[in-house]
């Protein structure tokens, strides 16, 4: 009996410390240049001092930040101070620490004090951020959570980034997402150390700045009709519908931005996207346009065919035109109020998808072309980019624009942000341009991210496991040239801010490591067992995610005798694949996936779950055998 209760007892004592020992686990994201992990932790409590010794306004705002982040979960409302301390929580400027540069730090958390050390205000931000991800999950509460253990494991890290430019995109024209929305934003992006904020300010389907010298701008272009449905299947707007779909920042809205932003280390590129997408610019001001005529903000009506190789043709002019010396008067003004707005160094000034076939027609460009002896359409936008240029120039700001500004020659001191692949930004790189790398394949976070008939309707997918293969600096290229990389986020189909964080993460916690840490250190399973930690804080954050890494990929096949065989795919190695055509749901109990699977020659459905030890893991998916077959190749 005693050699029982004393082996229950150490099974007890085990489960225990594996428990303790688990809730310890370090997950963090991105991953740091160099970690170890090592006995003991330091533990929270309302007693515990933070302290400044030595610091600026910076630092003391910083530590403010912690403060506020602790209290919020925890309830603690920790003392503060400027003295040195030896035990609690100590925030420290030092300039001897050169090999971190302006965005590193050191954290070391030991039983008696965790130190964040950084050579600029900056790293302490970044080390808070780390810190955070190394307290329990509960952290992330938005009110106190009672009868907690506040443990942090102890460690040393040294950390710094291995880009400056560390970009997210959000588009706000498409749909217009409000102040509380975009700080919501920032203040998700900053967890995972991303520094720049891209913002889409204009576009077909809305003006989202106000110009106070045009303000048709946001009187006329900042309001469509609204519509709900699949993007660019909706009806045209008749003239008496309401067109009170938007909004637009006040230059007071985009000052107070910049400062939440700022206090927060992120910079914000605000974009002007011209001489393309410009519907709602020219609906506000028609006589910028080449082609005479009445215009609205599109209201994700079809108004682009699309062809091979991403050619489009317009059905509606929606370009400024840029023959028309009114169109520069109109650059000038706006990007005068915009440089004056945005601290940042950039502007960017979009030119991509301009299509060109209403130049074509016009007189006017004719004859620009001729006097300025221009041979192509990509000329002509060359001509007006390098004109911009100078506006922008002018104003003490350096121009970035899509990759379609090379074509027909490249504006002498224009930044190229690559989005078509990375063809553009090597060739740009090559011509000693400075490059963002934001290729589609890798980058574009409005793709759809699982099996396409679940998620919203787009054009292409991505899933979490291409994303991680990101590399920003292409081989054969000068690193000097590339400043980093940016995830952009399309909202077309996206109208809401719950939307948009589902398509957000897990892929660009992915891209942060991409841009953030060494690429020696990036390893799948790993990564993905940290992403797994992460959607525990996200459940309590209240931050919407997507969990498609554990739904299968489902494509099809036929052989020469034409039977269809179905092809399941998975992102994850630990999870197992179940199926059942015979219109019942399956769980673990039914065929599991191994190989093809053929399809029963009167089967409407097929439909699949995935499991991971005994538990479904992935939501069901279901796929009519009419969509396989499209898959596999058949006609009909």
């Amino acid at each position: 009996m005693k050699n029982c209760l004393t082996s229950l007892f150490l099974l007890l004592l085990m489960q225990t410390v594996k428990s303790q020992s688990s809730s310890q686990e370090i997950s963090l994201i991105p991953t740091p240049v160099s970690m170890v992990h090592k006995e003991g932790y330091f533990l929270l409590t309302e007693k515990t001092l933070i302290s400044t010794p030595g610091a600026d306004e910076a630092t003391a705002h910083i530590a403010s930040q912690l403060a506020s982040r602790i209290n919020r979960a925890a309830g603690f409302r920790n003392a503060m101070s400027s003295s040195a301390s030896a035990s609690g929580i100590r925030l420290m400027i030092s300039s001897s620490e050169e090999s971190l540069g302006n965005e590193g730090y050191r954290l070391s958390v030991n039983p008696q004090a965790i130190t964040i050390v950084a050579k600029k205000p900056a790293g302490l931000f970044y080390g808070m951020q780390t810190l955070l991800q190394l307290f329990p999950k509960e952290i992330e509460s938005k009110t106190p959570v009672n009868h907690l253990s506040w443990k942090v494991p102890c460690v040393e890290i040294t950390d710094y980034p291995r880009f400056a430019w560390r970009g997210l995109m959000l588009d706000v024209c498409r749909h217009f997402f409000t102040m509380q929305e975009v700080k919501q934003y920032i203040d998700e992006m900053v967890k995972y150390k991303y520094n720049l904020l891209h913002l889409h300010l204009a576009e077909d389907e809305g003006w989202r700045i106000e110009i106070k010298s045009l303000p048709n701008l946001t009187k006329v272009g900042a309001w469509r009709v609204k519509r709900e449905g699949k993007w660019a299947n909706c009806k045209a707007p008749a003239a008496d519908e309401p067109r009170d779909y938007g909004g637009f920042y006040t230059q007071d809205d985009i000052r107070e931005l910049v400062k939440y932003a700022k206090e927060r280390y992120v910079n914000i590129l605000p974009e002007i996207d011209m001489p393309g997408h410009s519907m709602a610019a020219v609906a506000s001001y028609p006589e910028l346009s080449c082609t005479p005529g009445d215009y609205h903000v599109n209201a994700s009506e079809e108004f682009m065919v699309w062809g091979a190789n991403g050619q489009q043709t317009a059905l509606v002019d929606n370009t400024l035109c840029p023959a028309n010396e009114k169109v520069y008067e109109f650059a000038d003004k706006v990007f005068s109020e915009v440089a004056k707005l945005f601290p940042f160094e950039y502007i960017h000034i979009g030119g991509d998808e301009c299509a060109k076939n209403f130049w074509q027609k016009s007189d006017a460009i004719k004859a620009l072309m001729q006097k300025e002896n221009l041979k192509t359409m990509e000329e002509v936008q060359s001509y007006y980019e390098k004109r911009v240029e100078k506006i922008v120039e002018s104003k003490g700001k350096k121009v970035m624009g899509w990759d379609e500004i090379l074509e027909g020659g490249l504006a002498p001191n224009a930044s190229v942000m690559s989005w078509r692949g990375m063809t553009g930004g090597i060739a740009a790189a090559k011509m000693n341009h400075h490059v963002v790398m934001s290729p589609t394949d890798y980058a574009y976070l409005d793709f759809s991210q699982g099996e396409p008939t679940t998620e919203p309707p787009v054009y292409a997918s991505l899933r979490l496991n291409k994303v991680y293969t990101f590399e920003p600096v292409p081989q054969g290229v000068d690193p000097e040239f590339i400043l980093g990389g940016q995830a952009n986020l399309w909202t077309e189909q996206l109208p809401n801010f719950r939307a948009v964080e589902y398509m957000m993460w897990p892929r660009a916690l992915a891209i942060s490591e991409c841009v953030w840490s060494p690429a020696d250190k990036k390893d799948w399973p790993d990564f993905v067992s940290r992403v797994e930690k992460q959607f525990d804080r996200m459940d309590i954050a209240e931050v919407k995610y997507s969990r498609s890494m554990y739904d299968p990929i489902i494509t099809a096949t036929k052989d020469d005798n034409g039977n269809m065989f179905v092809v399941l795919g998975k992102e994850m190695d630990n999870v197992d694949i179940f199926y059942s055509f015979d219109e019942t749901n399956p769980d673990n109990f039914y065929p599991k996936y191994t190989s093809p699977v053929p399809v029963p020659k009167d089967a409407a459905t097929l439909k699949v779950i995935t499991y991971r030890n005994g538990i479904p893991i992935g939501k069901q998916i279901n796929i009519p055998v009419t969509e396989l077959r499209k898959r596999a190749g058949f006609k009909s």
